[in-house]
């Protein structure tokens, strides 16, 4: 894993000789990226999922040719940081987060801001323009690529979509209880309508590998049984997250974090939750439910079920992750603040990428000025 003052850039065939801190090496290859296996796991500890070692190596392992990986790294064992990036290939070049299609909060990992610093500093000096596409409001990467930005390009920084979620106590056993008047009558009358279909049954299961593949099949058809489906965005129609997802779920299995939800009316799976639980956490991943069972809204109940396990584990936060959503809305109204940020350095790739997104920007604003 050389550090990025003696490596020439070669990348996107576009030579570029780049001077950076001796400290600041980068990873570009899985073999360069499990050496850091250890390191990465310490500082994403309790932390949500998707900051975890296993998900970016799951999405790396999937990366094609639109992509590169390009890892870098500050610091030593006591005050390392790490910037989870990729290289996009074609137009400018830009320097994204590793899994950001995924649309989840994702950070640079670093306990110590300096060093998280520097490896701000090092991304300037690529020359590259970055997007942030989903980052922490208050998160320390968004001061250092501000900071080190300052005098040697632009950033725009805008709000995005914040991420629900619920700060568990005792009380949250008896989920139920903490919804409106006529919510709890929403979801008594959910659970009577199911009765009638069948007996219903719930299971939160820490699968072992040999039941994983039933489960995660079982969980592939009910998502695609509902609106995901219909829209083509189940995992069962995407062969990239899809296959992402198979292999992450591996990982998470042998770690023992993985959570299966099921809820089962008259044997028939009618919702179905990914989830991890680590630490004081239980992260939601993914979610969907049947729509030949919509009348009695298995997701709102297999919810209930998920939130009161939670609870009754004593864990401290129960994370819906994604964006805010009607039900969402539901059961919190507690949201992480999110911002994303567009970074464009003085240099030729920055300025073409900031000519390329001011066109853009124009040409959707005179179309929505010209709408009927």
């Amino acid at each position: 894993m050389p550090a990025l003052s003696e490596m020439d850039l070669a990348i996107a065939g576009s030579p570029v000789n780049v001077r950076l801190h001796r400290e600041v090496q980068a990873i570009r290859t899985l073999a360069e990226l499990d050496r850091i296996a250890s390191g990465w796991e310490r500082l994403a500890a309790d932390r949500n999922p998707v900051s975890d070692f296993a998900y970016a190596r799951a999405w790396a392992a999937g990366l094609d040719g639109a992509q590169r990986l390009f890892v870098l790294t500050a610091g030593n064992a006591e005050d390392l940081a790490i910037a989870p990036l990729v290289i996009n290939r074609g137009g400018a070049g830009w320097l994204t987060l590793l899994a950001a299609e995924m649309y989840e909060i994702l950070d640079f990992l670093g306990a110590d801001e300096r060093a998280v610093a520097e490896l701000a500093r090092a991304i300037v000096r690529t020359g590259r323009p970055l997007y942030l596409k989903r980052v922490p409001a208050g998160a320390p990467v968004v001061a250092a690529i501000e900071a080190a930005y300052r005098g040697r390009g632009v950033v725009r920084r805008r709000p995005a979509g914040g991420s629900p979620w619920i700060p568990l106590d005792a009380s949250w056993t008896a989920p139920e209880m903490r919804l409106e008047a006529g919510r709890r009558s929403d979801l008594r009358r959910a659970m009577r309508l199911a009765e009638k279909m069948g007996a219903v049954e719930t299971a939160i299961v820490t699968p072992t590998r040999a039941q994983l593949p039933q489960l995660v099949e079982e969980t592939f058809q009910v998502e695609a049984a509902g609106w995901k489906g219909a829209h083509g965005t189940a995992l069962a129609a995407d062969p990239v997250r899809g296959a992402f997802f198979r292999r992450y779920l591996e990982q998470a299995c042998a770690q023992g974090t993985l959570r299966m939800c099921l809820l089962r009316i008259g044997g028939r799976a009618a919702a179905a939750q990914i989830a991890i639980e680590s630490g004081s956490r239980f992260d939601l991943l993914r979610a969907g439910y049947d729509e030949q069972f919509s009348r009695c809204s298995p997701g709102m109940l297999l919810t209930a079920e998920s939130i009161r396990y939670a609870a009754r584990r004593g864990l401290r936060a129960y994370e819906f992750n994604g964006n805010v959503e009607p039900w969402t809305k539901v059961w919190t109204q507690h949201e992480h603040a999110c911002c994303s940020l567009c970074a464009y350095p003085f240099s030729p790739r920055g300025a073409w990428a900031l000519w390329t997104d001011g066109g853009r920007a124009a040409v959707r604003k005179l179309r929505s000025r010209f709408r009927p």
